[in-house]
């Protein structure tokens, strides 16, 4: 098994920009994700040289961006008449990133529909993610779409469907576990040419959902009469069902050497959480 740099998301701490980051550093991490697309971190509100400031701060702490999320919530890019102003936004936060030494932005998409092209939605998002995909090719960088909304198959047809290869993709095995019940080594081998960033996250699956439903109600804030937690739950690393050995061999195997990037959701002590979380990983091999 090959050894993975750790990182945290920084906004899981729920403490602030510049508290979460010096959080993630005493925790052992070795980088950091950082959610950008509004309050302090948005990119309109960090000047030149507020970018160089807070790329030494975290340079000093000992830390580099291995990601920064630009998920633009709701339907990501699935509604037509809002995707102009999100693929500007988008191309903006990448530009934030490579100002802090990252090529990769994270985000959703939507969900990827079953129907395959024949469905209005894939060709909308088909179409968002074209102009994402080619703006990425031309600065050297990644939007990397998280997985989870779809099976690993889907999610790859579609991929290979665009006309570039800026689309990338942020490996879930949580989300992809809880929501569409994957095998995840599998997912791993069907999606190897894609992965840039993963998430280090963990859960267990209660029952089989509706992706569409689910998801929907994320991009809703709920919907009347679902519950969650009847279908499955984030846990804290390694206290989940995923097998984490079979996982990061499946990784080794394909030949990704990136981060492993802890996000923590939930939970009433998240600190906790993320230093065990690290500590896990350490113990196996990172």
């Amino acid at each position: 098994m090959k050894h993975f740099s750790i990182g945290v998301m920084s906004d899981s701490f729920r403490l602030g920009l510049r508290e979460g980051l010096r959080k993630a550093a005493q925790v052992g991490a070795q980088g950091v994700q950082i959610y950008a697309v509004s309050g302090e971190m948005a990119p309109e509100n960090l000047s030149k040289g507020a970018r160089r400031e807070l790329r030494d701060f975290i340079s000093d702490l000992g830390l580099e961006v291995s990601a920064l999320c630009g998920d633009p919530g709701g339907h990501g890019f699935a509604v037509a008449k809002d995707n102009p102003r999100r693929i500007e936004l988008s191309k903006k936060i990448l530009d934030l990133a490579l100002d802090l030494g990252t090529q990769v932005v994270t985000t959703h998409i939507g969900v990827v529909p079953a129907d395959g092209p024949s469905h209005p939605r894939w060709g909308i998002m088909a179409d968002a993610c074209d102009q994402l995909g080619r703006y990425a090719d031309s600065v050297g960088a990644y939007f990397a779409v998280e997985t989870g909304p779809e099976p690993s198959e889907r999610l790859r047809r579609f991929l290979d469907g665009l006309g570039s290869r800026g689309v990338r993709v942020n490996f879930d095995p949580a989300n992809l576990h809880m929501v569409i019940g994957e095998d995840i080594p599998a997912a791993v081998r069907t999606l190897a040419p894609y992965i840039v960033h993963t998430h280090a996250k963990d859960g267990d699956r209660y029952k089989a959902c509706d992706p569409e439903q689910v998801y929907g109600m994320f991009a809703q804030d709920g919907i009347e009469g679902i519950q969650i937690h009847d279908y499955f739950m984030e846990k804290p690393l390694g206290k989940g069902q995923l097998d984490w050995t079979a996982y990061l061999n499946a990784l080794s195997e394909v030949g990704y050497t990136g981060y492993l990037t802890i996000e923590r959701e939930v939970g009433s002590d998240p600190e906790t959480d993320i230093r065990e979380a690290v500590a896990f990983l350490r113990g196996l091999g990172n």
